[in-house]
């Protein structure tokens, strides 16, 4: 891929014998500082038994299978590296949870100098395999550690990282990228993604109760209605990850909370609240809330950008939205790309999260759905995420709680 000759990185070739010795010392001294630690005097994170046992399931292949076999995020993040190019090329990169490194090798293909693949699972071990392989051990420093952990000498140019979990912040990874944020980042420099948003609607979704509920009202001639209670627990007590449709899909989203990953910080991460009026655009059974999220790859002005337009769904204009945070419209689509999970676009891994009632609402068209919702890490686990939905409509009133393990 690099040809042994000529001095495309400004270095003649005794130069790079430097470089290259240079470079296999930075290596022992971060390999042996994500070892050490870096003092007493830095606040650390301290690393629990959960966060062992998130670090050790993103061990096994299968995961990183899933994540790279989903074209809509790989191509993304692969088109955003090379789209940010001229900002990337010849800088300093930090690439965090890098799993199997294939972002870190995308950044080093679009010409970064040098980037620390960061990941705390053993992934890190074939990650550097992979990088020996592709011959970039010369560009690619694969740190086997926790962002919080692991000490790099320089700072960085560039972070990238791909943090995003169900319902967009579930398993709080963000929070590592605000660490290396913090530890690293040079002034005006870039990350990508650059912001995210979170959004929620609620929905109608018929056949997923038939499936699992209706069913039991008639097995086979039999009357096994005793059966329901338990079934709608089973089937609605905690957060399902499927795909839905726009046809789903009840009224215009709302936006629950806006991520810009310059300027968030982890005790923002903590508790999120968002408070809605949504108007039903049909005559329809309201089964429950759906969630799903954008993330955005601008440039190191990126929180000045705003939201991408929720496309979803189609109505007349008499359905509009019902204030304006429901709707925040970017200044130019070619700003930035866009990686979607919503139910309009090509499917993805993250799918859309749904939470359901464990007994339908019939609503009519424009009548009013109102209330607040509350997404709090667990004191427990800060890895899982506690859900409450507070909501109104036609003169009722409902809490559901669940909690996303």
């Amino acid at each position: 891929m690099y040809s042994s000759s000529g001095d495309s990185n400004g270095y003649h070739q005794d130069s790079k014998q430097q470089l290259r010795m240079s470079q296999r010392d930075r290596v022992r001294r971060a390999r042996a500082k994500s070892r050490d630690g870096y003092g007493e005097e830095q606040k650390v994170t301290p690393c629990t038994e959960f966060d062992k046992a998130y670090f050790n399931s993103y061990a096994h292949v299968g995961i990183h299978e899933e994540m790279i076999k989903d074209h809509v995020r790989t191509n993304t993040y692969r088109d955003a590296i090379f789209h940010h190019q001229s900002l990337i090329e010849g800088k300093v990169v930090v690439d965090v949870g890098c799993g199997t490194g294939i972002l870190s090798i995308f950044c080093a293909q679009a010409g970064a100098k040098r980037v620390y693949a960061v990941d705390a699972s053993d992934i890190a071990v074939q990650a550097n395999e992979v990088v020996k392989a592709n011959n970039l051990s010369d560009k690619i420093i694969v740190l086997h550690g926790r962002v919080e952990d692991v000490e790099i000498d320089e700072e960085v140019d560039v972070i990238i990282s791909e943090w995003m979990g169900y319902m967009l912040l579930y398993e709080s990874m963000l929070g590592s990228v605000i660490t290396a944020r913090d530890r690293w980042l040079k002034h005006g420099g870039l990350i990508l993604p650059s912001n995210a948003t979170l959004y929620m609607a609620p929905v109608t979704h018929p056949d997923r109760y038939r499936e699992s509920i209706e069913f039991w009202r008639n097995v086979y001639g039999i009357d096994m209605s005793a059966m329901l209670p338990l079934a709608k627990q089973c089937a609605f007590e905690e957060p399902s990850v499927e795909t839905i449709s726009r046809e789903n899909v009840l009224t215009w989203p709302h936006v629950f909370k806006h991520v810009d990953c310059y300027t968030i910080t982890i005790d923002e991460l903590e508790s999120v609240t968002t408070t809605y009026k949504f108007r039903s655009m049909m005559r329809a059974p309201f089964h429950g809330f759906a969630f799903w999220f954008d993330v955005e790859f601008g440039g190191p002005a990126a929180s000045l950008i705003n939201l991408r337009a929720p496309a979803l769904p189609t109505a007349s204009s008499n359905n509009s939205p019902m204030d304006g945070s429901q709707r925040k419209k970017r200044t130019n689509p070619n700003e930035a790309l866009v990686l979607s999970t919503a139910p309009e676009d090509p499917p993805t891994h993250w799918q859309q999260t749904l939470i359901y009632f464990y007994d339908p609402i019939d609503v009519e068209q424009d009548q009013l759905i109102e209330g607040s919702a509350t997404l709090t890490q667990s004191k427990e686990n800060r890895r899982f995420m506690n859900i409450n939905l507070r909501y109104s409509s036609g003169g009722r009133s409902f809490v559901k709680e669940s909690v996303m393990r």
